[in-house]
């Protein structure tokens, strides 16, 4: 992808947007295998505890300052479909120079107050010392982390989906290798497991810098330019912070969640757990339709194609809702054979696919807030999307647990609260989309 000619803003728009689509969604498949491995040799080669520690306290934080890349990739987007050059150059030396200053002081933050937000959580004593380990020597890697997550951005908001894809299957293989060797083998526990995962982010994020190094494109990186550019930055930050605070919501609330599940027990905060690897399946889909989504839209609203932009998110809508329905079905019919998987412990197995199956057959009620949050994101309307689901999937979900959780404490009370966030914050986007929103008008003059 070497040229500035790209099939975005020209071609079959569904075709389009699944050969976009698909190369995202096999990289986010690789890219949750780094804990997903880390989950199942833990699981088999140490013990509950350990898969509890892995799992079910750090992987609601890990993910926590990861998403204000999207709210770059938005601005490249649309700078490099109305062909500004120079802007998308000065957006991906700010964009990787943010990333590198900010990894740096989130690993060093993170390793510090890791002990803090364990035990806010309220993280069980038997598993404490386990997830304080994994944790801690997970935040040493944040700095690849983040620099492979921003690169991973830049090249598909240029179109390049496929790259970030090779990437992520050269530095999986290295992790479960590295899973292997250090857990299985070795013996060193979640330690061995946080390793391999932090050198196999590092391996992603050499791959992504040295293609940006060598590309002849106006996203080549140039080391002697890397600073940060204020006008960029003014903007990228602009709608990053949105994203970035819209994607914290979502932490903040499993965050919560999380607490409340670790007053369950430590079968109960295994099976969630091992849940939270199964459904990843849902949630790297629909995702991976959100970029696809963003990009799409992003570069034919530079390109002032308003008739592709409205396709685009009709074809969008189609897609993710055949999707999702499969992936519920599939789920709903198979998951307690993939919970095997994780663990023997049959108390484990029996909670997880409760509350697989309660869960997984409401996907579909989340499809319209992926796919609208991404639309209007990708024309710089990021505020209200990031208020709606502040309102309708952070506090609501907050409120029903604070409410019903005290009289009804059981995992069923805590299934409860994502189908209503889910539900309300459809409605929200569904009426916000189609009356108020800047796009729809813009829509409207340009048909």
């Amino acid at each position: 992808m070497e040229t500035k000619n790209n099939s975005i803003t020209e071609g079959p728009i569904g075709r389009q947007l699944l050969f976009f689509f698909f190369p995202i969604l096999f990289g986010s498949f690789f890219q949750q295998l780094y804990n997903t491995a880390d989950a199942m040799v833990v699981g088999r080669y140490v013990s509950k505890e350990a898969l509890a520690a892995v799992g079910g306290t750090t992987g609601t934080l890990i993910n926590l300052f990861v998403g204000i890349s999207s709210g770059f990739s938005v601005i490249i987007s649309q700078r490099f479909g109305a062909q500004r050059d120079e802007e998308v150059s000065q957006c991906v030396h700010t964009a990787i120079t943010f990333s590198m200053i900010t990894g740096l002081l989130l690993s060093v933050i993170g390793y510090i107050l890791s002990p803090l937000a364990l035990s806010l959580m309220n993280v069980p004593e038997d598993i404490f010392p386990l997830a304080k380990i994994y944790l801690q020597i997970y935040f040493m890697g944040m700095t690849a982390n983040l620099v492979y997550n921003m690169g991973a951005a830049i090249l598909r908001a240029i179109g390049d989906s496929r790259r970030p894809l090779y990437f992520l299957i050269a530095s999986t293989f290295t992790n479960i290798l590295l899973d292997i060797l250090l857990v299985g083998i070795l013996k060193i526990g979640v330690a061995g497991a946080a390793i391999a995962t932090i050198v196999s982010q590092l391996v992603s994020a050499v791959l992504v810098i040295f293609v940006l190094l060598t590309t002849k494109t106006s996203y080549q990186l140039h080391i002697l330019k890397l600073r940060i550019y204020i006008e960029p930055l003014k903007q990228m930050v602009y709608i990053g912070l949105a994203a970035g605070l819209q994607s914290m919501m979502y932490t903040i609330s499993n965050i919560i969640i999380q607490a409340y599940v670790n007053a369950l027990g430590t079968d109960t905060i295994a099976a969630w757990t091992v849940y939270g690897k199964i459904d990843t399946i849902f949630w790297m889909s629909i995702q991976a339709m959100g970029i696809s989504t963003t990009t799409f839209v992003g570069q034919n609203f530079g390109a002032g194609k308003a008739d592709r932009v409205k396709k685009g998110i009709r074809w969008s809508l189609f897609i993710s809702f055949v999707m999702t329905i499969s992936i519920s079905v599939l789920l709903f019919l198979f998951g307690s054979h993939i919970f095997s998987l994780f663990t023997k412990d049959q108390e484990v197995i029996h909670q997880g696919n409760y509350i697989l199956h309660h869960i997984a057959s409401l996907f579909v009620t989340y499809v319209f807030v992926e796919i609208y949050s991404g639309s209007l994101r990708s024309v710089g309307d990021c505020w209200i999307p990031m208020a709606i689901t502040g309102i309708g999937v952070c506090m609501l979900r907050i409120l029903w647990l604070v409410i019903f959780f005290p009289t009804h404490q059981s995992i069923t009370t805590v299934i409860a609260s994502y189908p209503i966030s889910w539900t309300t914050s459809s409605l929200f986007f569904i009426f916000y989309m189609h009356k108020f929103s800047g796009l729809q008008k813009w829509l409207k003059i340009n048909a």
